[in-house]
């Protein structure tokens, strides 16, 4: 019996495991990284027709660095003035919770015989371990916040360093590779350019009509700040199912103090509900995976093990990974079962 098929088969199997931890133990340094990676390969056909243009490369880096800043700068300002808007109307909201909270104690003592006194004593008890741990709690934001803070400053720099030094980090790729296979490995790296860049794309069109959805849905019941809960639900459906739940409980809670009524929530459920069917049935196959040509099942895995790994930016990262690992596989006659597992089904057998 032929066991060289077992045996590679085992050896894809420990080096898929040696791959993980590395990626997890250098995921400090390998997620800036590839967020740099990412966003270069999109801007590289723009740095690159500026530079046809006459333009010095370092001034087509500068110029495509200040865009990419206007535009995030200006949704986090979106997003900002709608979060000053909200805490203005914060006063009245803390009211109507207050109420809401003490007709929801009255009906626990009426209707289950948890009296008022068991109540405050048990919140008074949540409330002190939450004070207890509040250091630790406020060490892990702060540990948060500095790290988010360095990695605002390195993936600009990791990112124009890598668009300056292009020739040079492409010439050491291909001096890994015999001189025949120069030309193999300069169409993948165009083809993956490409799907950085339909990947990047397709993101852009699941936010924006995910996010235009949710607000439009949330200003047919009324609900007040429906731009802000909906484009931060669109943000967090990278988060497959939990990142719609909890996009859904702040405007849940609003809909609910405003009107007094659970039909508002209610309400809010449903829409979100419909968009996550949506997102998750049409406009992600649709806007994603379709134009990655990658499987459905294999890029929902990609998500999971993202997370696994590299947490909320594996999530992002993983997808188009794995479809320039399918790229790959496209063009080696030997890594044709993953080309066929990765593959999208065209219904033939």
């Amino acid at each position: 019996m032929d066991t060289s098929t077992k045996v590679n088969w085992l050896k894809l199997l420990q080096y898929t495991v040696l791959l993980g931890v590395i990626l997890y133990v250098g995921r400090t340094l390998f997620v800036p990284l590839s967020f740099s990676l990412l966003i270069s390969f999109v801007l590289y056909p723009i740095c690159r027709w500026l530079e046809g243009k006459g333009m010095p490369r370092w001034a087509a880096i500068a110029i495509c660095l200040v865009v990419l800043l206007l535009i995030f700068g200006g949704l986090g300002w979106l997003l900002v003035n709608q979060m000053m808007r909200l805490v203005e109307e914060w006063p009245n909201l803390q009211q109507k919770l207050a109420v809401a909270i003490r007709d929801v104690s009255l009906l626990l003592e009426q209707n289950f015989g948890l009296k008022v006194a068991r109540q405050t004593n048990w919140l008074e008890s949540v409330g002190n371990n939450v004070a207890a741990n509040l250091l630790n709690m406020l060490k892990d934001v702060l540990y948060t916040s500095v790290v988010s803070v360095v990695l605002l400053v390195l993936i600009p720099l990791y990112m124009a360093l890598i668009l300056y030094n292009r020739e040079q980090l492409a010439r050491a790729l291909y001096s890994l590779f015999s001189r025949s296979e120069h030309q193999k490995i300069r169409t993948i790296l165009h083809e993956t350019i490409t799907t950085y860049y339909n990947f990047i794309k397709g993101m852009a069109i699941v936010y924006a009509i995910v996010g235009t959805l949710n607000t439009i849905g949330l200003m047919i019941l009324g609900v007040p700040h429906a731009l802000f809960f909906g484009v931060v639900a669109s943000i967090l459906t990278f988060i497959p199912y939990v990142g719609i739940t909890i996009g859904a409980i702040l405007p849940m809670t609003v809909a609910w103090i405003t009107y007094d009524s659970l039909w508002y929530p209610a309400g809010v459920v449903m829409v979100f509900a419909v968009v996550q069917y949506l997102e998750a049935n049409l406009i992600f196959p649709w806007a994603v995976s379709y134009r990655l040509q990658v499987n459905m099942l294999f890029t929902l895995l990609a998500i999971v093990a993202g997370g696994i790994l590299w947490g909320a930016s594996g999530m992002i990262l993983f997808i188009p990974y794995l479809a320039i690992l399918k790229l790959i596989a496209d063009k080696h006659e030997n890594m044709r079962t993953i080309s066929l597992l990765l593959g999208i089904n065209d219904g033939k057998l």
